[in-house]
Parts: C-alpha cells; structure tokens; sequence
C-alpha cells in the first residue's frame, strides 16, 4: 500500500514537471529578443552567444549585422537560433531588393520590418501619410509575390493625429492586411499618448508582433531613454497580453533602446515575460 502512494505520488510529480516543461518550451516558441538590444556588447559573435545564453531561441535581426549570409547563417546555427523577423531600412528595400530579398531567405527569415522613417522624411499631412501607406503597401505586394511578408514597426511620432486619425490608423487603413502586418512597439504607442490594448483590438490579425519592453517614469532610468525591462515600469501588462492573444499576435520581442546593462535587462525581462505569458 505505502509503495503504491510513493509509485502515485511520483507519477503525478513527473506529470507536473512534464507539464510545467511543455508550458515553458511553448512560451519561449512565442518569445524572441531584438538583437538591436545588444549591440554595444561586443561582436556579432558575443552578441548571438549571449542571446542563446539569456534562453532564448528565437531572434529578430537588424539588417546583415556586416556579414555574410553564410556567416549569419552559422552564428545562427552554432547558437541554436532561429529567425523571427528582420528590421530592414526602407532603402535598402527599394534600393537594393534583391540583394536583402536573397540574404533573407538564406538566412530563414521571411518577414521585413520597416523599423524608422528618418524626421526629413516623414510625412506631415494626412495625404502625406496615404501616400507612404500606398508605397508600403506596393513593396509588401512585391515581397508577396516572392514569399515575403512585410511589417511596420511604430514609434510615438506616428501617434499624432491628422483629420481624427494617428498617422498608424492612416497606414493600416490604406494598405491591404495581407500586403502589410504591425509590429506594435507597445512602449512607444503609450510614449505617444495612446492606449495599445485600443489598437490591438481594433486590429485583430493585423499585429504580427509585440516589442515587449516597458516604459519608466522621469527620473527613473533617465540614461536608459527611461526604457525599463518589461513588467517594471508603467504599462498594464496584465490588459496588453491578453488583447494580444485574442488579436492573433504571433510574437513578443524583447527590445530596449539603450540598455546599460544589457544582460540584466534581456534576463529580467525574459523571466517576467515567462512568468506573465504562462500565467495570462
């Protein structure tokens, strides 16, 4: 009898660790890093190990990271990492379309992400927003036809209001869903004075990706653009992951802009986006 409880006993522990290992390994197959965070750390080389030291096996890349698509390839490998998404300029799109098409796909990524609009070059009128919308929208048309998938990546500038509409519902609503997705960075929508748990349920499909980072009050973390690890600043995270969920957000990106310590900021926030994911 005494051994048949210990035989229950430990079954049932073995059930709760298997469970509790599928729960984790699911989570991190929803959890990427920008590898933008870790730029300052040293080499390509230094960069890729820590992301696969932190936890992490997924990784959205910028640009080539200056090397090769076989030697991206490799790091990739050699680090158990794959690729999520891509942050691509807008010119080398237009500019150099085959080439960033080719090194994309050699390194298995399928997804570009327009991540910046240089001040000189945004739009300051709502015609001037239409018709950015309509340029991203025939590029993401072209990527389609090669097997790519475009993406917009937001900041607070495109918060501002033209007619009753943010410059962000300007771009969603003249270009087509499936020519161009929303990397939502969640931080920035509220920097802007918006509220991102409204733009992921108003655009459900639509939102590819979060950039889960948080944001801080002035006066905390004032040399870190007062950026804080995801779950330790000001954003309800408890309203933002369930909204993502149900919207079909595919992704959670950890990023921040100007990490002092970049290891403690990719650990901290991985653990709490860990934590807040398994327990939505």
């Amino acid at each position: 009898m005494i051994y048949r409880l210990v035989l229950s006993t430990c079954l049932l522990a073995s059930a709760a660790l298997i469970s509790f290992s599928a729960s984790a390994a699911s989570v991190d197959d929803e959890v990427a890093l920008q590898m933008y965070t870790l730029r300052n750390v040293g080499s390509a080389e230094k960069q890729f190990a820590m992301a696969h030291e932190a936890g992490f096996k997924h990784v959205e890349i910028v640009g080539t990271h200056d090397l090769s698509a076989k030697q991206l390839a490799s790091l990739l490998k050699k680090n158990d990492l794959t690729v999520t998404s891509a942050h691509v300029q807008l010119s080398a799109l237009e500019n150099d379309y085959a080439e960033t098409v080719s090194f994309n796909k050699s390194v298995g990524n399928k997804t570009l992400i327009v991540p910046w609009i240089e001040p000189k070059d945004r739009p300051d009128s709502s015609q001037g927003w239409i018709d950015f919308a309509k340029r991203l929208d025939a590029l993401g048309a072209k990527l389609h036809r090669d097997g790519l998938q475009l993406a917009y990546h937001n900041h607070d500038f495109e918060m501002k209001k033209y007619a009753g509409e943010t410059a962000l519902e300007i771009i969603l609503k003249h270009s087509s869903p499936d020519n161009l997705k929303l990397e939502m960075d969640a931080a920035w929508v509220s920097r802007g004075g918006q509220d991102p748990v409204r733009f992921l349920k108003a655009y459900p499909g639509r939102i590819y990706a979060i950039h889960a980072k948080d944001n801080a009050s002035i006066g905390v973390r004032d040399d870190e653009m007062n950026f804080a690890p995801l779950g330790e600043g000001l954003l309800d995270w408890s309203a933002i992951l369930p909204a993502a969920k149900g919207s079909g957000v595919q992704w959670f990106i950890i990023e921040h802009d100007k990490p002092k310590d970049a290891w403690n900021i990719i650990t901290t926030s991985l653990r709490n986006l860990r934590a807040a994911l398994e327990n939505k």
